[in-house]
C-alpha cells in the first residue's frame, strides 16, 4: 500500500504532525528536489505540496513524472497565503477555500 506525505514548510509542518500525517519540511530552496526525492522514491501514492513551496508542483515535475502515474501531486494552499498583506481578509481567504473546495459557502 501507497503511502501519503505532506511538504511543507517547517512553521506548517507541526500542524500537519499533529493531525497524524507523514510530513518532510523543507526550506523553499531545497523544495524542488525533495518533491523529487519523494516521486522517485516509488513509495508514495499521494504528495500534498505546499504552494508556498512550490506554486505549481505538476508544472515543476512534468519531466520526473513523465511516464509515471503515481504518486498523485495535490497543491494544497500555503498558510502564509492567509496572512499575506495583500490578503487583508483572512476571513475572506479562508471562505474562498471552502467555497473552491466544496462548492458552496458554509454560514454559521
Amino acid at each position: 500500500m501507497r503511502k501519503v506525505v505532506v511538504l511543507t514548510d517547517h512553521e506548517t509542518a507541526t500542524g500537519f504532525r499533529l493531525a497524524g500525517a507523514e510530513v518532510v519540511d523543507t526550506t523553499p530552496e531545497q523544495a524542488q528536489a525533495a518533491l523529487e526525492k519523494l516521486i522517485t522514491d516509488g513509495d508514495y501514492g499521494l504528495v500534498a505540496v505546499d504552494t508556498g513551496l512550490i506554486a505549481d508542483p505538476a508544472t515543476a515535475t512534468a519531466r520526473i513524472m513523465r511516464g509515471r502515474d503515481l504518486p498523485i501531486l495535490l497543491p494544497i494552499p500555503s498558510l502564509k497565503d492567509a496572512f499575506n498583506p495583500d490578503t487583508v481578509d483572512a476571513k475572506a481567504y479562508m471562505g474562498k477555500l471552502v467555497r473552491d473546495t466544496i462548492g458552496f459557502d458554509i454560514k454559521l
